[in-house]
């Protein structure tokens, strides 16, 4: 049975809390904790991705959807009913969650590359209907207007304060899924991963457990979609589109998709090679990231989180 290993969580929780103001003492990084918000928002989708892919052996080309999806119905519903945001991005992961089931329970009876196929038709429509239905989602052009967030009177309208708050929810979706994979759910995932037969001779129901975790790997994209709506103000279609849930397979590919720590990890080293790092290459961009997903493909089959043990088996030979 897995066990949560306490020491790497608090150190890691320890950097994430100084991470901020130790930036702002270094001029050179000054810009990091906005690109961070970025990839916590991302880390929630990928921690989803992972559970659902690296567990559950689903493959999904469709989550970039399911972000836009909560991204557009806290936007909506803002900017054009002011409605409470944290009202909004409750909806939002409610809409993603019945939508998750309408497109999980025909979809996750497929297997390989025919699910994959299913579930990037599913994200190509939804990104039709954000760039066609302009009376809703403001089409091509995008809707603006996006109120940020606020509790209690206390305002998130500064980029440290916006921070805190993904990196919150990034932790507390972090321990659970954490603790759903040493549960007996977990254990029933790997099971199905490894043998979808061999479970159901052992009394797994199957399509229950990929519907299930289809539909929280939908919640948390549209969580992550929501923040990103009222930290950006802005939405428009070309966030969501394929290229996106390509680069989100990424992410967790090169991370390493059998470890919610390799999930994080994608998550950081995609956002800054975004971001920061490969704006030099323009429109070429797309071809540096086939090149390192084949890399990590062929010398890295396991990501990065992988990589300590195969230092650690050229020092024994």
């Amino acid at each position: 049975m897995l066990r949560i290993r306490k020491l790497p969580i608090a150190i890691f929780a320890l950097l994430m809390v100084v991470f901020p103001w130790v930036a702002g003492k270094i001029s050179v990084v000054a810009n990091y904790p906005d690109l961070m918000v970025f990839a916590g928002i991302y880390c929630l989708i990928t921690i989803g991705l992972s559970l659902l892919m690296g567990y559950g052996g689903q493959i999904s080309l469709g989550q970039a959807a399911f972000f836009g999806i909560g991204a557009y119905v806290s936007g909506i519903l803002t900017a054009n009913y002011g409605l409470n945001p944290w009202f909004c991005m409750l909806i939002g992961m409610m809409v993603a969650a019945v939508v998750a089931v309408a497109v999980g329970v025909p979809s996750l009876k497929l297997r390989g590359h025919y699910l994959a196929m299913a579930t990037l038709a599913f994200g190509i429509i939804v990104f039709i209907v954000f760039n066609e239905e302009v009376e809703w989602t403001g089409g091509p052009d995008g809707m603006s207007d996006i109120p940020g967030l606020s509790i209690f009177g206390f305002e998130f309208d500064s980029i440290e304060k916006y921070y805190y708050l993904v990196w919150a929810f990034v932790f507390a979706a972090f321990i659970f899924t954490i603790n759903v994979i040493q549960s007996r759910a977990g254990r029933a995932l790997r099971a199905i991963h490894a043998s979808s037969a061999a479970s159901s001779a052992m009394g797994v129901d199957i399509s229950r457990y990929k519907i299930v975790v289809f539909i929280y790997s939908a919640i948390l994209a549209s969580l992550a979609g929501s923040l990103y709506a009222h930290y950006m103000n802005f939405i428009n279609p070309s966030t969501f589109d394929l290229f996106f849930s390509i680069k989100l397979i990424i992410m967790i590919s090169l991370g390493g998709m059998h470890d919610i720590w390799g999930a994080i990890i994608g998550a950081f080293l995609v956002t800054f090679l975004s971001f920061e790092w490969l704006h030099f290459f323009e429109e070429f961009e797309v071809i540096v990231y086939g090149i390192i997903l084949l890399v990590v493909t062929i010398f890295l089959p396991d990501g990065l989180v992988g990589l300590p043990g195969i230092v650690r088996g050229w020092f024994r030979k």
